[in-house]
């Protein structure tokens, strides 16, 4: 391998970093994660009756920027033909945006996409249907018609919200809440899409389930009237969750979709659309935005990508005391979090200390972002007994949330799962629990072996090992939940393991590393299709891509003493790929909602490369 040429790209990536870097010390690059937000933007704006068109005109020329010749929009570029949902979002947008008429090629082009896929009647996601619902294109679900009592009661006949995931809940609630008043909202603008229907029937084809029928039938009694007369009504007990957890800059948990659909909810209850709550609302949403194009995140990724380029630049040699990497550390410092959020429920004991995904996020913290920032911060603790002591706090917050099973979880401890036909949305089941995931607990193995020196002598952290061991497929691979994603768990799994110890002759660890020589790419690099993340089996994506190879070499090199010809092949594949720039630099490799949202993050490119090739550089260049 040539160091010297590792070493230039080194510096090369270190030098952009620095320049990116924003006054207060972190780093703000784009979460785009496709037309979805865009496409509901420009609807909200519509049926709000607000009149910015400047930049409903420039939302609309990023959604038309990425149709596909067939008409169709995808939600990953390898997507076969097109996504039903991203279509039919696109097209009720421009069409409402008002600079494409139904008329025009691209949307007729469109229209027989949706068409040839069923109708609009097949759309499955959840965000889909309630749009379209909410705008008077079809009938609500009777799926969503659950009634509030079950939920927010007195009664003892409750289903425990908490058993969900927190941004379920904050994207259920306020659904509930527009589904029970089949809450409706038309303007005069507004375009018909009943053609979009193959049949007479505005209903959508999943909402035929067990759960539907049980819904319509107990929707139907008055449960309200046996609530004692002092008893706040489950209406107003559901309100009064959605503003709790409202952020300092007016989004609900920090995500732009959960808060348009609180906007929606709150018109349902009678709010005007200039009323101050929905003003709050709204300019919490516009906070979001971002790009030349302009784009609305569904939350902005500060503290990650600061907590993990601040971790990067000093492996790859940039010294603590440099003032970016300073400025760094001061900004994660004054993010984390003293407020009790919903976590508490499962650690009521556990002071907070954790530190969320956003800049704004005060109330969410998470797992992977809380070890990431305490990583990034701990040169300096030792400075005062304050910081020493802050970040004691947020170690024992990101200890506290292990589950019983012996993995970490995203956002809340030992959640419990609803049964799998609960709800029949696309992806439901990976996005309405918070279970233990093998890439978060691979990464807090790493961080606990390699920044604490903690290892398996410890039995519980044994018993974490054990738990990964456990998740490891027959091909040998490992699924990663929150990238893509078996290249991206097994990275993780492999690096966590050794790094406490496991030997790198284990059975499980030489398994995992024949698995990732297999799927090498005659490149030299690794990529993996979002259909992996659908399918929940390997994919290949017949094309590399930086992040993934990064991934897969971190296990090489965590594995081996000494270079082998597939990571030397695989170093210089990675080298060409941050050289030669093409559309697998932007290619989504972070998973949102499995079949329906992935995310291009923009540090993946610099973050994952630039700690590789430090690897390298560290364990083969002398």
């Amino acid at each position: 391998m040539d160091m010297n040429r590792i070493r230039a790209r080194i510096d090369g990536l270190t030098a952009e970093l620095l320049r990116q870097q924003s006054r207060d010390g972190a780093w703000r690059m784009c979460f785009d994660t496709g037309t979805m937000t865009d496409s509901h933007l420009i609807i909200l704006l519509r049926l709000l009756g607000r009149t910015d068109e400047h930049l409903i005109r420039l939302l609309a020329a990023r959604i038309a920027s990425k149709q596909e010749a067939n008409g169709a929009w995808k939600v990953y570029p390898d997507e076969l033909e097109g996504n039903l949902e991203a279509t039919a979002e696109a097209y009720f947008a421009l069409l409402y945006a008002e600079y494409y008429s139904e008329f025009d090629p691209r949307m007729v082009r469109a229209k027989q996409f949706i068409l040839r896929r069923g109708g609009l009647s097949e759309a499955r996601t959840l965000l889909t249907q309630v749009i379209f619902a909410a705008a008077g294109q079809a009938e609500w679900p009777r799926l969503l018609r659950i009634p509030l009592e079950a939920f927010f009661s007195d009664l003892g006949i409750g289903i425990d919200i908490f058993s969900l995931s927190g941004h379920a809940r904050a994207h259920l609630v306020p659904t509930l809440i527009m589904a029970n008043n089949q809450f409706v909202r038309k303007t005069f603008n507004m375009p018909d899409l009943s053609s979009l229907f193959t049949g007479s029937s505005r209903a959508f084809s999943n909402d035929s389930t067990w759960i539907s029928a049980l819904n319509a039938f107990i929707s139907s009694f008055p449960l309200a009237s046996l609530l004692p007369a002092s008893s706040k009504t489950a209406l107003e007990q559901a309100e009064r969750f959605m503003f709790e957890r409202l952020e300092p800059n007016g989004t609900l948990l920090t995500y732009s979709t959960a808060t348009m659909l609180m906007i929606l909810a709150l018109l349902s209850l009678g709010y005007s659309p200039v009323s101050p709550p929905v003003n709050r609302l709204l300019a919490g949403i516009l906070t979001l935005i971002c790009g030349d194009r302009p784009h609305l995140q569904v939350a902005s990724s500060e503290v990650w990508d600061t907590a993990m380029i601040a971790y990067a630049l000093r492996e790859a040699g940039l010294p603590s005391q440099h003032a970016a990497l300073e400025r760094a550390a001061a900004y994660l410092l004054e993010r984390q979090q003293d407020r009790v959020g919903d976590w508490a429920k499962g650690l009521p004991n556990t002071p907070p200390g954790g530190w969320g995904f956003s800049h704004v996020n005060t109330l969410y913290p998470d797992v992977d972002d809380s070890a990431a920032a305490l990583r990034a911060i701990r040169p300096y603790v030792s400075e005062t007994k304050e910081l020493k002591t802050n970040w004691q706090r947020g170690l024992n917050w990101v200890l506290a949330m292990r589950n019983d099973d012996g993995g970490w979880p995203a956002f809340e401890r030992n959640g419990q799962q609803l049964p799998t036909s609960f709800f029949a949305f696309e992806g439901s089941e990976d996005i309405s629990t918070d279970p233990s995931t093998v890439d978060i607990t691979g990464r807090i193995l790493s961080f606990l072996g390699k920044e604490l020196d903690m290892t398996i002598s410890q039995q519980w952290l044994g018993d974490s090992v054990r738990w990964v061991l456990s998740q490891q497929t027959r091909e040998g691979s490992w699924y990663g939940r929150w990238g893509i994603a078996y290249i991206h768990g097994t990275g993780a799994a492999v690096q966590g393991m050794i790094a406490v110890g496991v030997s790198t002759d284990h059975p499980a660890i030489k398994k995992g590393i024949k698995w990732l020589h297999e799927i090498q790419n005659e490149d030299g690099g690794w990529g993996e299709s979002c259909l992996s993340d659908k399918e929940k089996r390997y994919i290949p994506l017949h094309a590399s891509t930086p992040s993934q190879t990064a991934w897969a070499l971190d296990a090489l090199i965590a594995a081996h003493e000494k270079p082998t010809p597939a990571l030397q092949k695989g170093v210089d594949a990675l080298l060409l790929l941050l050289e030669r720039p093409d559309w697998t630099y932007s290619y989504p490799t972070g998973a949102g909602l499995p079949g329906s949202v992935y995310i291009n993050y923009p540090s993946n490119n610099y973050i994952w490369p630039l700690l590789t090739l430090t690897s390298v550089l560290k364990k083969y260049g002398s």
